[in-house]
């Protein structure tokens, strides 16, 4: 029997993988596999990196390491030019220039997990077809059938959303881990995922772990990272204290509603009168309406 230990979405969050590690380090595993967005967001990046790179980890990229090995190339979305949108680019480049850069520079996209004793397994961060295209909870089964299409693999992780998925859909058994750094239902718990593999299949077992925002909140003041980053700073602490999503839902009511606005903190005082809720995909939302118990095993 194999057994692995998937992670996904740490962000930055040294303290959360801390957390999460005294609790992986009571199980025995074959191979842990992160699935992407190791970095940003949160204010330990270099430390982070350090861990995962000293656990020999198998790694692929999400999102967030492309927007740091595309920062500052040809490769650069012409969107990134809006610095006051995206100051989190130099921030990022100068926690993890050098052997940091040079290590995720060689991260794969993604993986087909391949072990005697049970299936083959993929691991990507969003779908294989884009790292930031989210698979919800609530996708439909024909959403899940486009986003996997080719994918030979009948077991399939993917991360991105922050949120723990278990499904069975078009022909695939779908998994989410859930994130270690940045959780977004309203729990301050980090989550990540066990599986036991054998001819018979893949068996989950989902983990939830006690996480605590004020380090992380502690080093970004230190940093002065609202100060700093402006409008982003403001929501990516927002995410830490809140356990909730608070970006995406800016930034779509500011598209709908003033979209030639300048980037600034001008506009929060307009969105302050606005339910977020409004503005963030049902999966979110739905996860709230449980806040105050628990969502997983523990």
């Amino acid at each position: 029997m194999t057994r692995l230990a998937l992670l996904a979405d740490i962000h930055g969050n040294l303290p959360a993988l801390q957390a999460v590690l005294a609790d992986l380090d009571q199980h025995a595993v074959d191979q842990v596999v992160v699935a992407g967005d190791v970095i940003n967001w949160g204010p330990f990046n270099a430390a982070v990196m350090d861990v995962v790179l000293a656990r020999g980890w198998a790694v692929i990229r999400g999102n967030n390491e492309y927007y740091l090995l595309d920062h500052g190339t040809p490769r650069a979305p012409a969107a990134w030019s809006n610095r006051r949108q995206w100051a989190m680019l130099d921030w990022l480049r100068d926690q993890l220039a050098g052997p940091h850069h040079a290590a995720i520079a060689a991260w794969p996209d993604t993986l087909s997990l391949r072990y005697p004793d049970a299936p083959a397994l993929r691991v990507v961060h969003g779908t294989p077809r884009a790292n930031n295209e989210p698979l919800y909870p609530d996708s439909t089964e024909a959403e899940i059938a486009a986003a996997l299409a080719g994918v030979e693999e009948r077991t399939v992780i993917a991360a991105h959303t922050h949120l723990p998925v278990d499904r069975h859909a078009a022909a695939v058994h779908l998994l989410n881990p859930g994130s270690v750094g940045v959780p977004l239902d309203g729990l301050h718990r980090g989550r990540y995922l066990l599986l036991e593999g054998d001819a018979e299949g893949w068996r989950p077992t989902f983990r939830s772990v006690p996480i605590d925002p004020a380090p992380v909140l502690a080093e970004l003041e230190r940093q002065r990272f609202r100060e700093q980053m402006g409008v982003v700073g403001h929501f990516v602490a927002a995410e830490f204290a809140n356990a909730r999503l608070e970006l995406m839902p800016f930034l779509v009511w500011r598209r709908q509603h003033c979209p030639d606005a300048p980037f600034g903190e001008e506009l929060l005082a307009d969105y302050a009168a606005v339910n977020p809720f409004d503005y963030m995909p049902e999966a979110y939302r739905a996860g709230w309406q449980v806040v105050g118990g628990d969502h997983g095993a523990a």
